[in-house]
């Protein structure tokens, strides 16, 4: 992935449905954030 998600991101995209694997990424975004 080629951008990083913010906790402002992350917040609006809860408001949409998300498919279960964009849900567990964005947790592992918040757990441990991506090194680009």
């Amino acid at each position: 992935m080629s951008h990083q998600l913010t906790f402002a991101d992350s917040e609006f995209s809860t408001k949409r449905r998300q498919t279960r694997k964009e849900i567990f990424l964005s947790r592992m975004e918040q757990i441990l954030p991506w090194q680009n």
